[in-house]
C-alpha cells in the first residue's frame, strides 16, 4: 500500500472510455479509482495435468501485469480461493480444485448493478464489500457518508478499509453476513454476491420505495425489485444475464455433493432409458436462459463435459436425488444418444427447455414480471408460466 506504480491514471481512464459512454455518471469514478490499489495480489486461473488450479501472482514483482490486469475491462480480479486470501500466500503458491471466495468484480458489471439501482445523488446505498472495489466506485459517486458496506470476513473488512482510505474514502464498513440483519435503512441494496432465496433482512432493511438489485445463485437471473406497502417487492428480471459468486457463511463454501459413485453409473452403466437425443450436445453452463430455467425447474443439477480426441462429446448431468443422464454425439452437429437414469430423466427435461425455446424464440425467464412477498417468497410469471423460489428451498 506504501507503493504504487505511476501512470495508473491512464490505464483507469482508458477502461472507463471502454465501458461507458463519457457522459455517463459512472465514468469518472472509473476514471479516478485506483483498482490496483484493491487486487495487489491475486489468483490466475489455470489448468495443469488436467487439473483446475489457481496461481498466486504479486503485482510489485510484475508491475505491468499488474495494471494490465487491475484495469482489464472484461476481467473479475479473483482475490480469495476457498478459504485463502491471496495477501497471505507465500510466493509462487498454487491452489488446487478450489472454488473462488472473493474477488474484485468486473467494472462493467459493477455498474451495471448500480445502473440497475438507479441511484441517486441522495440514496443511501447498501453494497456487499469483496476486495472494496465497487464501494470506491459508489463512495466517488455518492459521497462515502451515503455508502455502507458489508462483508462476512474480517479480514476483508480489514483490508477493505486500508484501501479505501488510501484510495481518499472512509464510508462505513462492517462484518456482517449479508443475509442476516443489517445494519441500518437503506434507499437501494445492490448485491455483487448471489442468494439462493430472497433474504427477508433485505425488505426490513429498505426504505419505502427502496430498490434491491441482486443475483439468484446458479443462475444468470438478474433481479431488480421495489419495495411495496405491504413489506414485500416487486419488478422484473433484467433482460441481460449476471453472475457473481454465492453467499457463504464461513471461511468456504460447504463440500460439493459427492457424486462418486453416481458419477461412476453416470460414465458407464445403460440407462434405464436410452433414446436419442432431439438436440446436438450442449455446454448448459454456457448458457443463461437454458441454465437457469433448467435450475429454476430441478434446482441442483450437476454439469460435466467431455471432448475425446476424435472429437466425440459427452455431456453429463447428476443430481444429488440419484437421477443422471450421459448424452454422446460422435461430433458437435450430431444427435446423441442419452442414456438415463434414477427418479427423474434430466435430458428430457432439457430438451423440453430447448423446444420451448425453439418454438418461441425465448424463454420465460427473459423479462419475468417479479413479486416478493414480505417473507421472501420469490415469484416469478411471464405469459402464462410461472415458478416460485421459496424461502430456504434452494
Amino acid at each position: 500500500m506504501k507503493w504504487t506504480p505511476a501512470g495508473w491514471n491512464s490505464h483507469a481512464a482508458r477502461m472507463a472510455d471502454a465501458t461507458v459512454r463519457p457522459e455517463s455518471r459512472w465514468h469518472q469514478p472509473l476514471a479516478a479509482t485506483p483498482r490496483h490499489l484493491f487486487v495487489p495480489r491475486w489468483w490466475t486461473p489455470g489448468e495443469r495435468d488436467d487439473i483446475w488450479l489457481y496461481e498466486l501472482r504479486d503485482g510489485a514483482d510484475d508491475p505491468a501485469t499488474w495494471m494490465n490486469t487491475a484495469y482489464d475491462t472484461s476481467l473479475s480480479v479473483i482475490t480469495r480461493v476457498g478459504p485463502h486470501h491471496a495477501d497471505h500466500a507465500a510466493p509462487a503458491t498454487v491452489i488446487p480444485e478450489a472454488w473462488p471466495t472473493s474477488s474484485a468484480t468486473l467494472p462493467a458489471l459493477v455498474v451495471k448493478m448500480y445502473q440497475h439501482a438507479f441511484l441517486t445523488d441522495t440514496s443511501r446505498l447498501l453494497v456487499t464489500c469483496g476486495s472494496g472495489y465497487s464501494t470506491a466506485l459508489a463512495c466517488e459517486r455518492l459521497g462515502e457518508a451515503q455508502v455502507t458496506s458489508v462483508d462476512i470476513d474480517p479480514y476483508l473488512i480489514h483490508a477493505a478499509r486500508e484501501r479505501l482510505a488510501a484510495a481518499g474514502h472512509r464510508p462505513q464498513l462492517e462484518v456482517r453476513d449479508v443475509t442476516g440483519e443489517l445494519p441500518g435503512v437503506y434507499d437501494r441494496i445492490v448485491s455483487t454476491v448471489s442468494v439462493p432465496a430472497m433474504p427477508t433482512s433485505w425488505l426490513t432493511a429498505l426504505a419505502p420505495g427502496g430498490r434491491l438489485v441482486t443475483t439468484v445463485s446458479r443462475t444468470g437471473l438478474l433481479i431488480v425489485a421495489d419495495k411495496t406497502a405491504d413489506g414485500g417487492a416487486t419488478g422484473k428480471i433484467a433482460p441481460e444475464p449476471a453472475a457473481f459468486m454465492t453467499t457463504r457463511h464461513g471461511e468456504d463454501y460447504p463440500p460439493s455433493p459427492d457424486h462418486g459413485d453416481l458419477w461412476a453409473t453416470a460414465r458407464k452403466a445403460d440407462g434405464e432409458s436410452i433414446t436419442t437425443g432431439r438436440y446436438p450436445v450442449m455446454r448448459v453452463n454456457n448458457t443463461w436462459d437454458v441454465r437457469s430455467t433448467l435450475e429454476l425447474t430441478i434446482p441442483g443439477i450437476e454439469h460435466r463435459m467431455d471432448t475425446a480426441p476424435d472429437g466425440t462429446r459427452t455431456a453429463y448431468m447428476l443430481h444429488p436425488d440419484g437421477s443422471w443422464a450421459r448424452a454422446t454425439a460422435p461430433a458437435a452437429r450430431e444427435l446423441p444418444t442419452v442414456h438415463q437414469g434414477g427418479p427423474r430423466r434430466l435430458w428430457d427435461e432439457l430438451d423440453r427447455i430447448r423446444t420451448w425455446l425453439v418454438i418461441d424464440g425465448h424463454l420465460p425467464v427473459t423479462g419475468a414480471t417479479v413479486r416478493i412477498d414480505p417473507d421472501g417468497t420469490c415469484h416469478l410469471n411471464r405469459n402464462g408460466w410461472s415458478t416460485t423460489i421459496a424461502v430456504g428451498a434452494r
